[in-house]
C-alpha cells in the first residue's frame, strides 16, 4: 500500500478536459451512430515518479459501466466431475440464468479448450471472436499454457470470477463493467538528462506510464468525470509503493492528444529528493564496505604468497608464540592439594596395616610352636 498522501482531483478541471475531448471526438466522427461512439475508448494515463519493484494488477470498480451490452464475453469453466463437456456447458448456462447473469455469450469448459483450441489458428480465431474473457478462479493457473502468448501480448487475458459466490451477478457485472490497471516493472519509461554531480536527483526524474480504460465516447461528461474520480481514488489507495507515487494524470482517446487533469505538488519532489539522497548514501556505504573486504582479501593473498616464497628459499618464517589463557586459580589450588591429600592418606594407613599383619603373624607363630613337656 502507498503511504497516506493527501491528493485530490479538481472536478472542474476534469470536466473541462472531458468536454474538450468529447468535442474533439465528435468533430472527427464520420457518422452519428451510437455504435461508433461506444467503440471509442477514453483512458487514463498515469505517469508515476518511481518504477515499482513488483508487478501489480489493480481492479477498479466504476460507478457507470464503460462497456456496451453488445460486447461478446466468453467464460472458461472447470470440468465438472461425472459430466461430459456438453453437460458441463448446460450446467453453467442454467446456473447463470438462475443467478440473473445475461452478459456472457459463450461457455467453454477446460477440456474443450485443451482439445478443440489446441492449434495456433484456432487460438487466434478465438481471440478475435470475443471482446472479453472471464475464467473460473479454480482453473486460472491452468489457462496460460493453453491460451498462448497472443492473449497476454494484447492484454486480453481472462479475468478471474468466483462462480461459487452468493452474489454472482453483482460480481460478474463489476468485473465486466469495471477496469484494470496493470502496473509492471517492465515497460515504457524515460529518464531526463542529468549531470553526474546531481546523481541523487536522477532517481526522481524516472517516469513510468500505465493506462486504464475508464469510459467511452457515448457517455455523458458527468458520467465520465465520476468514473475518472473513482479510478483515481482506487489507484491511489492500492498502489504498493511508498511515498508520493503519481506525478501526472492525463485523459486521452486512441486518436487524440493527452490532456492533463492532475499535476503533483513540488512538496512531493522534495520528499523524493530526500529518499533519493538516503538511497545514494546507502549505496556509497555498501560500496565502501565492499572495497574494504576486497583490500583485506588482497592482504591475505600477499601474506600467503610471501610465506610460500620464504619456504622455497629455505628460510623458516618466524612464528609468533600464542599465549594460552591462564587457568582459573580454583582449579590450580585443587590440583595442588590433590597429591598432598593422597600422600597423607597413604602415610596414615600404612602403620595400621603393618600392625595388623604383625599381629596376625605372631598369633600364627604362637600356634605353630609345640608345647614342651
Amino acid at each position: 500500500m502507498a503511504d497516506v498522501v493527501e491528493i485530490a482531483l479538481d472536478r472542474a478541471q476534469v470536466k473541462k478536459a472531458v468536454q474538450a475531448l468529447q468535442a474533439f471526438l465528435k468533430s472527427k466522427s464520420t457518422g452519428d451512430s451510437l455504435f461508433l461512439d461506444e467503440t471509442r475508448q477514453i483512458s487514463l494515463l498515469f505517469t508515476l515518479w518511481k518504477i515499482p519493484k513488483k508487478p501489480q494488477t489493480i481492479r477498479i470498480p466504476l460507478p457507470h459501466g464503460q462497456r456496451p451490452d453488445t460486447e461478446e464475453v466468453c467464460l472458461f469453466t472447470r470440468d465438472e466431475p461425472n459430466m461430459t463437456s456438453e453437460q458441463t456447458q448446460r450446467f453453467y448456462k442454467k446456473l447463470l440464468q438462475e443467478k440473473g447473469v445475461k452478459n456472457i455469450t459463450e461457455i467453454i469448459p477446460y477440456k474443450v479448450l485443451k482439445t478443440e483450441y489446441k492449434p495456433h489458428e484456432a487460438k487466434r480465431r478465438l481471440l478475435g471472436n470475443f471482446d472479453m474473457f472471464l475464467s473460473d478462479e479454480r482453473v486460472r493457473r491452468l489457462l496460460p499454457s493453453h491460451l498462448g502468448k497472443h492473449f497476454y501480448l494484447r492484454k486480453r487475458e481472462p479475468l478471474c470470477v468466483n462462480l461459487q459466490s452468493k452474489h454472482l451477478a453483482r460480481d460478474i457485472h463489476r468485473v465486466i463493467q469495471g477496469t484494470n490497471l496493470k502496473v509492471t516493472n517492465k515497460g515504457s519509461c524515460c529518464v531526463t538528462s542529468v549531470s553526474q554531480s546531481n546523481a541523487a536527483f536522477s532517481h526522481t526524474n524516472v517516469r513510468y506510464l500505465s493506462m486504464a480504460r475508464v469510459a467511452h465516447a457515448g457517455m455523458t461528461a458527468d458520467e465520465v468525470t465520476e468514473n475518472i474520480e473513482a479510478a483515481f481514488q482506487t489507484v491511489v489507495a492500492k498502489l504498493r509503493t511508498k511515498g508520493p507515487v503519481i506525478k501526472i494524470i492525463h485523459i486521452k482517446s486512441q486518436t487524440s492528444v493527452a490532456l492533463p487533469i492532475y499535476n503533483s505538488d513540488l512538496t512531493h519532489l522534495t520528499v523524493l529528493e530526500e529518499e533519493a539522497q538516503a538511497l545514494l548514501i546507502k549505496k556509497e556505504k555498501a560500496a565502501a564496505r565492499k572495497l574494504e573486504k576486497e583490500a583485506e582479501r588482497e592482504l591475505m593473498k600477499q601474506t600467503v604468497a610471501t610465506g610460500e616464497e620464504e619456504e622455497k628459499d629455505g628460510k623458516i618464517p618466524q612464528l609468533v608464540p600464542i599465549e594460552t589463557p591462564s587457568k582459573k586459580p580454583k582449579l590450580e589450588q585443587q590440583l595442588e592439594k590433590a597429591p598432598k591429600a593422597a600422600q597423607t592418606k597413604k602415610t596414615k594407613k600404612s602403620p595400621k596395616r603393618r600392625t595388623k599383619k604383625a599381629g596376625k603373624t605372631d598369633s600364627k607363630v604362637k600356634r605353630k610352636v609345640p608345647k614342651v613337656k
